[in-house]
């Protein structure tokens, strides 16, 4: 029997754990950083070579020691709502750890109140879509305790696009050409020579 209520009382205490920390809810994170990034209101950047700025601080028209337990800092990109239509594996949901919608990590900082900027090349896999950057703020237990963002709470200002390498290089374009042009080339040959072999065959 006190067997049974040890196992009860550690089922309870691992589920109360898990709503405090392992289920950090999006609408319970206070928007404490400016976060700003350089592309232009729907400036289309190439994946594998283009570049973003990013600069972010802490918003210092709220109370001093909001961020006292600030730690860390993680930059992500993140999917804009246009492009997570019908999209399932792109969903926002409220449940941090169930939420898809920035699925792209740019970087993790230590944590500072200002004069913060970091230069991101949109890496190759990086699928075309429009984005904006999401800043999560972590405290020493790696918990999300804040966030700060380039666009608005309804994510429809300062997007921009990025579109995907096609996953043809030239170099593979020329390759493929070659080759081509050589098959042709030998088919004919083929040809030729069984022809001359035919003639020579009805000569003798």
């Amino acid at each position: 029997m006190a067997i049974q209520g040890f196992l009860v009382v550690s089922l309870l205490f691992s589920c109360l754990a898990a709503t405090s920390y392992g289920e950090v809810t999006f609408s319970s994170l206070q928007e404490s950083l400016i976060v700003t990034a350089s592309p232009k209101l729907r400036q289309v950047l190439k994946a594998g070579e283009d570049n973003i700025i990013v600069s972010w601080s802490f918003n210092k028209s709220l109370a001093a020691g909001t961020d006292s337990s600030y730690k860390t800092v993680k930059l992500k990109l993140c999917y804009a709502p246009v492009s997570q239509q019908d999209r399932a594996w792109r969903k926002t949901e409220d449940h941090l750890n169930k939420d898809k919608t920035c699925q792209h990590n740019i970087v993790t900082k230590p944590y500072s109140s200002s004069n913060n900027t970091f230069t991101w090349t949109v890496e190759r896999d990086v699928p075309t879509a429009t984005y904006f950057i999401r800043a999560y703020v972590y405290n020493s237990a790696d918990h999300e305790v804040a966030y700060g963002q380039t666009t608005d709470a309804h994510k429809t200002t300062n997007l921009f696009d990025v579109q995907a390498i096609s996953g043809r290089h030239v170099s593979l374009d020329i390759a493929s050409i070659c080759f081509s042009a050589f098959a042709v080339v030998s088919l004919f040959g083929f040809f030729f020579l069984e022809k001359r072999k035919a003639k020579v065959s009805q000569a003798k």
